[in-house]
Parts: structure tokens; C-alpha cells; sequence
């Protein structure tokens, strides 16, 4: 896969996954187009021989996967594995949301992950995610829906109503940031009080329309039970840049490196290797889906026969833990440690961390080297400043929970957890060309 052909799909990919079910639902369809079959987790798997190249998937809660290929021994060649998170931090719609002021419909919204809220404020935003429901025949049934096109906004404050705003403006999340959606009309007939709405009823005239549309053969349905609904930026990801350099877009944190181990994987010769991406890693990945939950080592363990085996394949693999890293930003240069500034386009970062916030030790950066070595690509290291908090991956999580060695690395960015961030256009092909390499 040659670099604009790999940008182009990064981009499409991002387009086709405002939440972390649509991310998963592109990758099924990519993975089954690519050969791949998928698993369940509450059939009995039935595995091809090793001596053929056996491609599987399994996904669970339809917002986090596992994709592997089989080729030899486990036991005896271990897995090669990358990870990697479809979460992004957004702002989600509560469950009781409709806000009714000064004729607007408002939706509350609580916030998801460490936003950077600033950038929310004046955006097209469209509204994506997973809707529950039942159906005629009385079941309870799901469906993904994505509006697509901008229904709301957050209009920020105009300066002369907040003379301080570019000194001392702050965001309280509960009063600042329920989306407008629109004007409703007066309800003359009560002494003039505001109109009601009922949000689910809304929801349900919208599922309904959405599957007209796809002309399914689904039972139609009747009532919305709950949702996980999220806001989101219809802009389009972009290249930019005087020279073409950058990617701009939202939730390049992580569905880049989502992307970019599948591409690695799909393109992959024939050799142990595994891809996850699981979801709440921005909220401590402490959950069913996340990475501290039992997912991957219950599928790794359906793979091996008894405890042994499955420590002897443990002990025969690797790890590389793919999240976005912090580019040393040149207005804000002060923020970093001098010596280990990643800088855009100047290759994949590994992350290191003595207090063990990232997984990497010398042993498997140096094997990180060596692959980027082999695959012609520049490498950077990053240490957050010893004065400043360090944040964290699934990598450390990953490696605590199943005892793998892991390397954390990632592409350097501007603007992490901003509705939309900036990574290098170069970067992005540079990581997938290692983790190609790793894959060998």
C-alpha cells in the first residue's frame, strides 16, 4: 500500500466511525473483505489446522475487536500483537437530556474522557452512536444510526456580554454545554409556556426512517428503550498543510493507530498476529471491553490448550501498544522536556516513563528500533517532563493484566483531545510500515 492510498483510507475510515460501534462495524467489514471470519464468543470456536493461514475476528459489545491470523504453534512462536482504543473523548447525551429554554431545545450532554472543551464551542455537530429498542415481535433489538448531517451547535458567549473571555473564560460542563438543536414554536394555548418534546419520541421517528431507508428486513420498531448517543464534528478529516503535511481531523487519537494496525494486519504475511482495539481506554479501561477487562486473555486463552501452554505462548510473545503521542508544540515548547520533543513527520514515538505509566523497557524499545530499522523509518522518544503528570495507555494496563511484553509507541500530535487534532501526514504511513514489519 503505497502513502496516498494509505492517507485516503485513514481518512475514509475516520469518516465512517463518529463512535466507537461505527469504528468497530468498518473494521468487520474491511476484516470480512478481506478474508476473515468471525467468531462469537458464545459458540465453540472450531479453528483450521495451523498448516493452513487461519483469519478470525471476534468483537463484544460491538464497540471493542480482536482480529488474528494463525499461521504456526502458538505455544512455540507466541503472537505478535498490537493495541489500540476506539474511544474518543466526546460529550454524550444523558438519558433524561431534553433542556427547554427561551423556546430551544437543549440536549444535556455529560462529558466523556478528558475533552479539551474550548474547541466544542461553534462546531457543526452531528449526533452518532447505538440506539436499543423493541420491536414489534417484542424483542429488544439494536441498530446503529448516524444523522450525518449538523443539527446542533454550542454558540459560545459573545466577547462584548464577557469582556475577559480570551483571559479568564471557563466551561462549566453542566450549564455551557447542552447543544442547541433548534427553536420551538410557542404553545399559545397554555398561557404562552414552551412547547414539550419528548427526546426518545424524536429517536424513534428517526430509527424508523433510518430503517426505511436501508430497506431491512427488521422487525419495525415500536419504543426506545436507551441509547449511547454522541456529538460529534461533521467536518471532514483533512490533509493540509503548505506542503500537504498534516492530517487534520477529529478522533485521530486513536483510530489512527485502530487503522493503521489493521491495515498492518490485513496486509500481513503469514505469521502469529493479533490486533485489539478495545474501547474506554479514556475513561481507565476499566470495564467488560476495556483493557482491563478480561476480553483479550480470554481469547488467547480459547487459543491454547491449558494453563501451561497459554503461559508458554505469553512468555513467546510481544505487544506494541500504538497511541497517540504529544508533538512538541512550537508555541508551547516550554511544555516539553528539552531533550524529547517528538516532532511531527520525523517518525513513530516510543513512550517512556520510569514510574511505569507506559509499558516500554529497554528490551522491547530496543526491538521496536530494530523493526523501524528494517522498515527504512525515522524513530523519536518521548518522557513527559519530571515535573508534570504522566498519562497512560492500555499498554501498562495490558502488560499488568497478562504479563506480555509491550512497547508503547505512537504518532506525535498537536491538539490531543481536541475535537480536532493534528498528526503528521508522513507519521501515519511510518507506523504502519513498522507494524507491517513487526507482523512479519
Amino acid at each position: 500500500m503505497q502513502d496516498v492510498e494509505f492517507v485516503n483510507g485513514l481518512i475514509d475510515f475516520i469518516k465512517k466511525s463518529p463512535t466507537p460501534f461505527h469504528a468497530v462495524k468498518t473494521m468487520t467489514e474491511l476484516l470480512e473483505q478481506s478474508g476473515f471470519v468471525r467468531l462469537h464468543e458464545n459458540a465453540s470456536w472450531q479453528i483450521k489446522d495451523k498448516q493452513q493461514v487461519a483469519r478470525y475476528f471476534v468483537t463484544r459489545n460491538d464497540s471493542s475487536i480482536i482480529a488474528f491470523q494463525l499461521n504456526q504453534s502458538l505455544v512455540e512462536n507466541g503472537m505478535q500483537m498490537v493495541g489500540a482504543h476506539t474511544d474518543s473523548p466526546c460529550l454524550k447525551v444523558k438519558p433524561n437530556p431534553e433542556i427547554i429554554k427561551n423556546q430551544y431545545l437543549q440536549l444535556g450532554v455529560e462529558v466523556y474522557g478528558g475533552v479539551l472543551l474550548n474547541p466544542w464551542f461553534d462546531r457543526d455537530l452531528s449526533l452518532a452512536g447505538r440506539v436499543s429498542y423493541l420491536n414489534e415481535d417484542g424483542d429488544i433489538a439494536h441498530q446503529l444510526i448516524d444523522l450525518e448531517k449538523a443539527i446542533a451547535i454550542i454558540p459560545s458567549l459573545a466577547i462584548h456580554l464577557d469582556r475577559e473571555a480570551n483571559e479568564k473564560r471557563t466551561v462549566n460542563k453542566q450549564q455551557h454545554l447542552p447543544p442547541v438543536l433548534m427553536k420551538l414554536p410557542r404553545n399559545d394555548s397554555d398561557a404562552g409556556t414552551d412547547a414539550t418534546v419528548d427526546f426518545k419520541d424524536m429517536l424513534l421517528k428517526i430509527l424508523c426512517a433510518e430503517m426505511e431507508r436501508a430497506d431491512t428486513y427488521l422487525s419495525p420498531a415500536t419504543k426506545v428503550l436507551d441509547y449511547e448517543l454522541s456529538f460529534y464534528d461533521v467536518q471532514s478529516p483533512a490533509v493540509i498543510g503548505l506542503h500537504d503535511d498534516f492530517i487534520a481531523g477529529a478522533r485521530l487519537d486513536n483510530l489512527l493507530s485502530c487503522y493503521t494496525g489493521l491495515m498492518a494486519l490485513i496486509s500481513g504475511e503469514n505469521q502469529n498476529s493479533l490486533l485489539v482495539c478495545n474501547d474506554h481506554e479514556e475513561v481507565g479501561s476499566m470495564s467488560a471491553v476495556g483493557a482491563q477487562g478480561p476480553f483479550l486473555k480470554s481469547v488467547l486463552q480459547r487459543l491454547t490448550d491449558g494453563d501451561e501452554n497459554y503461559a508458554r505462548m505469553i512468555a513467546s510473545s510481544m505487544m506494541i501498544s500504538a497511541d497517540n503521542a504529544h508533538g512538541v508544540h512550537p508555541n508551547y515548547a516550554d511544555k516539553h522536556d528539552a531533550n524529547h520533543g517528538p516532532v511531527l513527520n520525523n517518525g513513530p514515538v516510543i513512550k517512556i516513563n520510569a514510574n511505569q505509566r507506559y509499558a516500554s523497557n529497554s528490551e522491547t524499545s530496543a526491538i521496536f528500533k530494530q523493526l523501524c530499522q528494517q522498515a527504512d523509518v525515522p524513530v523519536q522518544s518521548f518522557v513527559v517532563r519530571s515535573d508534570m503528570a504522566c498519562g497512560s495507555t492500555i499498554g501498562s494496563i495490558t502488560a499488568s493484566e497478562i504479563g506480555v511484553k509491550t512497547v508503547d509507541v505512537g504518532v506525535p500530535t498537536f491538539a490531543m483531545h481536541s475535537i480536532r487534532e493534528l498528526a503528521g501526514r508522513w507519521d501515519a504511513y511510518y507506523l504502519y510500515r513498522v507494524l507491517k514489519q513487526f507482523f512479519k
